[in-house]
Order: C-alpha cells, then sequence, then structure tokens
C-alpha cells in the first residue's frame, strides 16, 4: 500500500480490522493503524491468538516486525490503553489533558475534543446518544451555541 496518501492510515486500519474481524470482535484485540495488542486470561488462550495472527497474515504476505513485538507482558502501557489480562482500561496520563482543557469555543476546538472522545467510545457508556447533540455543533448549518443540554453531555463523556 503506497503511503504519502492522505487515507492511507485510514485505509491500511480498515485492511487490519477486516482481516482480524473475528478476533477483534470477540474482544481480545484492539488493532490501531500497525499495531495489535492481543490480550487474554489464559496462556493458552494467548498463544492461540497470536497463533491466529501470523496464520491470517503469513498467507496473503503482511510482515510482522519480530523486533517491534513485545510478547506475554502482564501490562501494558500502549494507544492510550492499559491492558492487563482482559481488562482494557483508558491511560489516565494520555488524557489528563483533554480532561483539563475548557468547554470548546468553536468547531474546530468541539472537532478535536469529539476525536480524542470517539477514539475512547468503548468506555463511554452510549457514547453515541450522548456526543449526538455535540456532533450536531459541528456542521456548518448549525449556530455554534453551546446549550445546558450540550454542556451536560460534554460534562458526561469527560467523566
Amino acid at each position: 500500500m503506497p503511503f504519502g496518501i492522505k487515507n492511507t492510515p485510514a485505509h491500511f486500519k480498515m485492511m487490519m480490522e477486516t482481516i482480524l474481524q473475528e478476533e477483534i470482535l470477540e474482544g481480545c484485540m484492539v488493532v490501531y493503524i500497525d499495531d495489535i495488542i492481543i490480550y487474554s486470561e489464559t496462556w493458552e488462550d494467548y498463544v492461540k491468538y497470536i497463533d491466529r495472527v501470523f496464520s491470517k497474515c503469513t498467507p496473503i504476505n503482511l510482515k510482522i516486525s519480530l523486533k517491534k513485538c513485545n510478547f506475554g507482558q502482564q501490562e501494558l502501557l500502549a494507544l492510550g490503553h492499559k491492558v492487563s489480562g482482559l481488562i482494557l482500561a483508558i491511560d489516565h496520563n494520555e488524557v489528563e489533558a483533554v480532561l483539563k482543557k475548557p468547554l470548546p469555543k468553536n468547531i474546530k476546538e468541539m472537532q478535536s475534543f469529539l476525536g480524542v472522545a470517539s477514539y475512547y467510545r468503548r468506555h463511554i457508556k452510549t457514547f453515541d446518544h450522548i456526543a449526538s447533540s455535540l456532533y450536531k455543533l459541528c456542521s456548518k448549518d448549525v449556530a455554534f451555541e453551546i446549550t445546558k443540554e450540550r454542556r451536560d453531555a460534554y460534562v458526561r463523556i469527560k467523566h
């Protein structure tokens, strides 16, 4: 896949998610562009998932750099997450700066906030429902006005 093209990372991420869709849906793996985090409750499951990744990547000539791999970690900080066994939690050190920011004052600031919040959406119950009023603010057809509903949505997402 050629790099340097604007949408290449997004296309690569979609390709990786398609290849490893089963494992992602089983809840044992997170894929972010070319980074794969595998987590499991037992060593046997962990080895099984690694084998599945290799068996899916090898036939399509997708290379895995072993020198960039860290196998068998009990705990891992990566991609803004803390992984420990089957627990995938937010690395609060990564989001602390976002949590300290004041309420966005314009579309650009709101888009930035929603981008970070969306990355952690799996940790926020009913994220789509809560964030819908904030996403509407990012439309050019809507006046940027922070209502009580939008302020409450912003606070709920942050906490």
